[in-house]
């Protein structure tokens, strides 16, 4: 074989040529973008978890099917298009082509059987997400770029679920290869950012994915600082050094001060997160409905709201805000009435100065509070409450699943669907894991009743009966609908906030 020789003026056009070449592409993404996330998820599996904070940052890691963006419009994702067929018992997908994983695997109608086999399978049984996605009941492979989802019974919200958490599509060889601990640490996907490194509880870095089927992200580098303290996450934006705080971080105490810094910008936007201080159905006191509506009707939730949260939330009835399918203008929250409270505490027998624990997480500045006034309204009607703040991670992934709570306990639920179904299902069906304590068949019934209805109709009317039955029964203390606050350095450029906060970054510049 020959070895080709180059002369000098061939090497000067060469050289010339590539200029030319080089001029003609696209500028090269350029800057840092940096975000606070109040919590590490701990693992970056997709079926490990149901975190907002997760799918904060995943959203840029992983990509699933379908897609919703800031504007809640279902569009493609990694299939191009789809169609339901068998009166929506099939979904047949047809694939994205020439995508690769960042590990060079290609993504393929096999990484999509694989994805949901394992979702569904053992390893899937072991995190919270896969009960979202029973209704799936085989995954067939019609060629290398068509997959048919064949369905037990349809399932009206499994389009949106695909877009998200448990459904993000996985590269079966390098999990084959690394082993489910390993990827929980070094996850791959397909999405617009790789990942680089993780360091538990400080940080998670993510490099530029420049061959992105969506298009080269306009920032080569993003960092995600896990920043807990409310408090901590401001002053670094204020001293640069963070560019976005994302939702729940920002205290409403804390917005008049980002507003007033020149180089800083509140952006908000209505959300489907909602809190509540749900109910110890199993022991103590709260274990008596009378007691639980008691406690309901001597909190003044719409004093909270205002004073507490200047407004920047709405009162709720049930737990789910008015963007939700399911949500019942006509379900009216128990009013706040002591004098009716203190009747219903004395019927059931409850003495003066019973003690009763409200779990909260500890960052959560804004609850910390409300939870505080909580007590003092309990306290004006005979009941001696005390707050327990916890680390977050240990609240969720160990007190509350393990039935280990107070009387009362914080639940804060972004309802990312926007759909009841997806936070009816998870609170209050048995054997959820954020269901320690409920176990009642008629509620499990309704629940299931209206997962595989295609009518509209029906199926808003079975979700709203769901919530007057948990409101009739009182299994929570329904609290507020918080907007999604985002504090923004005003150096970035071409952020859109998203209600769900899962924020797509790849069009986001910097100056």
């Amino acid at each position: 074989m020959k070895t080709k020789k180059w002369g000098m003026s061939a090497a000067l056009v060469a050289l010339a040529m590539s200029s030319v070449s080089f001029v003609a592409q696209p500028a090269l993404a350029a800057g840092k973008l940096t975000v606070s996330s109040p919590q590490d998820p701990g693992s970056w599996d997709p079926i490990d978890t149901f975190l907002v904070a997760w799918a904060a940052v995943s959203t840029n890691i992983f990509d699933g099917l379908t897609y919703r963006g800031p504007d809640l419009k279902l569009v493609p994702g990694l299939a191009e298009s789809w169609e339901e067929l068998d009166e929506g018992k099939r979904i047949r997908f047809k694939l994205r082509q020439n995508v690769a994983f960042h590990n060079g695997e290609p993504f393929n109608a096999e990484a999509v059987k694989f994805t949901f086999e394992r979702l569904l399978g053992e390893q899937g049984a072991k995190g919270p997400q896969r009960s979202n996605y029973t209704a799936i009941e085989s995954v067939e492979i019609v060629d290398d770029y068509t997959v048919d989802l064949k369905l037990n019974k349809p399932d009206p919200v499994l389009l949106t679920k695909l877009a998200g958490y448990g459904a993000m599509i996985v590269p079966p060889k390098y999990i084959a290869e690394k082993g489910e601990d390993h990827f929980n640490a070094n996850p791959v996907g397909t999405g617009a950012f790789k990942f680089v490194s993780y360091a538990p509880k400080v940080d998670i870095k993510l490099a530029a994915n420049p061959d992105y089927w969506g298009g080269a992200p306009k920032i080569d580098e993003l960092e995600y600082r896990f920043i807990a303290e409310p408090a901590t996450a401001v002053a670094e934006l204020q001293f640069g050094r963070v560019d976005i705080v994302i939702p729940p971080t920002i205290p409403i105490g804390m917005v008049d001060t980002i507003k007033s810094d020149a180089n800083l910008e509140i952006m908000s936007v209505p959300g489907p997160t909602v809190d509540a201080l749900r109910f110890n159905t199993r022991d103590g006191i709260t274990a008596d409905a009378r007691v639980r509506k008691a406690i309901i009707m001597a909190v003044d939730r719409s004093a909270i709201v205002q004073s507490i949260l200047a407004g920047h939330a709405s009162e709720i009835a049930s737990f789910q805000g008015a963007l939700s399918f399911g949500h019942d203008p006509e379900l009216k929250p128990l009013p706040f009435d002591p004098a009716a409270a203190k009747a219903l505490l004395a019927e059931a027998g409850v003495k003066p100065g019973a003690a009763l624990q409200i779990d909260v997480r500890g960052n959560d500045a804004t609850m910390n509070e409300v939870a505080q006034a909580i007590s003092f309204y309990l306290q004006a009607v005979g009941l001696n409450a005390t707050v327990k703040p916890y680390e977050t991670s240990v609240l969720i992934n160990d007190i509350i699943p393990q039935g280990k709570t107070g009387a009362m306990f914080q639940q804060k639920w972004g309802g990312w669907t926007f759909d009841y179904d997806n936070t009816a299902y998870a609170m209050y069906h048995t054997g959820e894991k954020w269901n320690p304590y409920e176990k009642d068949a008629e509620l499990d019934a309704l629940l299931e009743s209206q997962r595989p209805l295609t009518d509209r109709d029906a199926r808003e009317k079975i979700l709203r009966e769901i919530a007057n039955y948990v409101a009739d029964k009182a299994l929570e203390l329904p609290l507020y609908n918080t907007k999604a606050i985002y504090g923004v350095n005003k150096r970035v450029k071409g952020f859109v906030p998203a209600p769900d906060t899962r924020i797509k970054l790849n069009e986001v510049s910097v100056d």
